[in-house]
């Protein structure tokens, strides 16, 4: 099989300056130059070295896919508010709520342990893209490549990790048309430092989110901790601050439009190459589903969050996840829309016809590619529909997540009774410690059980329901009030008491699970998704994703003057642009800074998204700043910039020419999120916090100055 060469995919530079995403250990060969006459003072070996310190070296995956960055020698990492915030939920409660009030520790023994926080460092990449690709050719049958290529994969990472200090990783990039080798070190003590309080933090509310002008201080501080040979350990009071291998110097130097910015992260996911039927069915089809089914979920809880703080941390973090991607998936598709995007590609689509031309078998494959590609995505909409259901609909009730559950240790004691090995003891205990519930309220989920069930209900056609919630809909005739008291009345599973039986006799007494009417609702319905709709749904993008292998190769094969980036998956990454406002409509202008003017504007509208605490009425209205700034007007919060970011990239340090921190990434304007599927220069722009604002707040609203002496303040 022909294999491709990533070093030298990407040579024309014909690309838009600010769009892609760089592997770092390839900067130097691809794209440094271009960095360099764009402002760029450092060189490519100090942003990324395996011979020694480097900016990688300071830059982390936070948790469950976010970006955090070292700015002392202390082990003291940054990262956003948003980020954090399922860890300040998790170490809050009632009476501690250092979620509402917020918190700042004044030494070292007051910070607060984060159980199941983590951050991972990259400490090398290697291509090992001839080993794995080795004998692999085209014609290979699917499940044969994937067997082998997963067998190579496993065998690498086992090897690698046995011969290095470090764990590894193995991801494939091009669709499958490149394998990286990443090798990781991943330090499980992690503690609570500060974060404002969540009217502070979260300022804006979902009124802003993914909105410019922004004006929430979005970020918060904790600390990694280490044994004594500053390795990765478990957590332990005798365990001391990480000394990381590289920190980054802060520069409050004053910002202008057009300087020089740089963005180190780890950005989630892209689908930058996709044919036109993929946007489209994303777009104008699969998004749409999805938004409306949130809206109603965030509804509800938006009803009990009100009611009060006990309410708003149960359900603070599952809202704060399903928000922001409800309106990230209504940016994107208006951003598709706006650009035409769907038109642009298609355009590009007949190049590559035309590029083909004096290769008539590679035309006419490519000819057959698109057809295919049309006709697959119109089979995978109903197909896609009935699945977004069930992940939106569905599991968007707390209780049947919970059910899902149920369903696994019904399994595992199937296996155990009939002598294989199981998992059923360890599934058991892990079950009992969820009880009591923390993060459950029956009346909200009942609630949400009769709004979803509406939807399902009217939606999705009788002949492509399972038997046994068709038979409940016919005989409840939408009813929908009735149907939710009657399963959450009579099941075991919706109280704590209910729970704890099963768990104590459903080894010698299954009936007591099999025969509850909720479960057996679940486990019904479960079963027949399973067995009917999500291996059609595999079947149809396992075709889909082969396709897009081949594709890609036809696309870096004859469009020249095209440059290929690789798409985010969650490795590390450097983007680079300029501080720039932008024009996303007719009459509009966004200029590229805010001010604490403007928060201060947007508080005084009595959106309740723009609450704030006294101290920040008090602290602006005297002009409170110190030597950060005179006055509102001038001191600024956030800029945006040309970056090309995504999800993953939230807590990324935005660096300046000389490599020194000015600001930490947070969102992308609304316009911008189409950016995961179609750059566009003229509406894409990333969000982020000016480290001088950043400062003060530590410095002169939280009162914990002691923390700016670790840091390397650069004036």
């Amino acid at each position: 099989m022909k294999r491709l060469n990533i070093a030298f995919l990407l040579l024309p530079l014909f690309l838009i300056s600010d769009e892609g995403m760089w592997l770092p250990h390839l900067l130097e060969q691809l794209i440094y130059s271009k960095m360099k006459s764009s402002g760029l003072k450092v060189s490519a070996e100090q942003i990324y070295s395996i011979n020694k310190a480097s900016m990688k070296d300071a830059v982390m995956l936070f948790g469950r896919g976010c970006t955090a960055e070292a700015i002392s020698p202390n082990g003291l990492i940054i990262t956003n508010h948003h980020c954090g915030y399922g860890s300040i939920v998790n170490v809050s409660s009632p009476d501690k709520n250092y979620l509402k009030n917020g918190f700042w520790a004044k030494s070292l023994n007051e910070e607060i342990p984060c159980p199941n926080l983590s951050v991972t460092f990259i400490r090398k990449i290697e291509d090992v893209s001839n080993i794995i690709l080795a004998g692999i050719t085209s014609d290979m049958p699917e499940i044969k490549r994937d067997s082998i290529i997963q067998s190579r994969i496993k065998k690498i990472e086992n090897e690698k990790s046995k011969e290095s200090e470090w764990d590894c990783m193995i991801k494939p990039f091009y669709y499958g048309n490149e394998y990286l080798l990443f090798y990781t070190e991943t330090f499980k003590d992690v503690r609570l430092v500060g974060t404002p309080e969540e009217v502070i933090g979260k300022f804006g509310g979902e009124t802003d989110n993914w909105v410019w002008p922004r004006h929430n201080p979005d970020f918060c501080m904790f600390r990694i901790y280490a044994d004594k040979n500053n390795k990765p350990a478990e957590y332990s009071p005798d365990n001391v601050p990480y000394k990381p291998q590289w920190y980054f110097p802060i520069s409050i130097k004053p910002l202008k439009e057009n300087d020089f910015t740089m963005v180190y992260g780890f950005p989630g996911q892209t689908q930058e190459y996709l044919p036109s039927y993929a946007v489209d069915f994303i777009a104008n089809y699969s998004n749409p589903i999805k938004v409306k089914l949130r809206e109603i979920r965030l509804k509800i809880y938006e009803k009990y969050m009100a009611k009060n703080d006990t309410f708003k941390l149960m359900y603070a973090d599952r809202y704060a996840g399903v928000a922001n991607y409800y309106k990230k998936m209504m940016g994107e598709s208006m951003g598709i829309n706006k650009t035409r995007a769907i038109e642009e590609i298609r355009k590009e689509e007949e190049l590559l016809l035309q590029s083909a031309s004096q290769n008539p078998e590679a035309r006419k494959n490519i000819k057959q590619m698109l057809d295919r590609y049309q006709s697959l995505y119109e089979e995978l909409k109903p197909v896609a529909k009935l699945v977004d259901y069930y992940h939106e609909c569905l599991n968007g009730v707390d209780i049947f997540r919970f059910g899902i559950k149920f369903i696994e240790l019904h399994s595992e004691r199937q296996k155990k009774s009939q002598g294989l090995k199981n998992k059923f003891d360890e599934m058991k205990n892990d079950l009992a410690k969820v009880i009591p519930f923390k993060n459950y309220y029956p009346e909200t989920d009942k609630e949400l059980f009769k709004a979803m069930m509406r939807e399902y209900d009217q939606n999705i056609s009788e002949a492509l329901r399972p038997a046994f919630m068709d038979s409940v809909f016919n005989k409840y005739k939408g009813d929908y009030d009735a149907m939710a008291e009657f399963f959450y009345s009579k099941s075991k599973l919706c109280k704590n008491e209910g729970v704890n039986e099963i768990l104590q006799i459903f080894e010698s007494n299954p009936e007591v699970l099999t025969q509850d009417p909720l479960y057996r609702w679940i486990s019904t319905t479960h079963h027949h998704y399973a067995l009917n709709i999500f291996p059609v749904m595999q079947n149809i993008e396992k075709k889909i994703q082969s396709m897009h292998r081949d594709f890609m190769r036809y696309q870096i094969d004859f469009l020249k003057n095209k440059t290929f980036y690789p798409d985010a998956n969650s490795t590390l990454r450097v983007s680079f642009g300029k501080i720039q406002g932008m024009k996303p409509r007719d009459g509009v202008e966004y200029a590229c800074f805010s001010t604490v003017k403007g928060m201060w504007e947007k508080n005084k509208t009595g959106n309740p998204d723009y609450e704030w605490t006294p101290k920040m009425e008090e602290m602006i209205k005297n002009n409170r700043f110190g030597s950060y700034a005179n006055n509102a007007s001038e001191f600024r919060i956030s800029f945006i910039a040309t970056n090309h970011t995504t999800g993953g990239n939230s807590g990324s340090p935005v660096l300046n020419a000389k490599g020194e921190l000015i600001g930490i990434n947070y969102d992308r304007c609304w316009e911008s999120t189409m950016s995961d599927l179609y750059y566009n220069i003229d509406l894409c722009r990333n969000i982020a916090l000016d480290m001088k604002f950043m400062l003060w707040f530590v410095d002169m609203y939280a009162g914990a100055g002691h923390l700016l002496k670790e840091m390397k303040i650069l004036k």
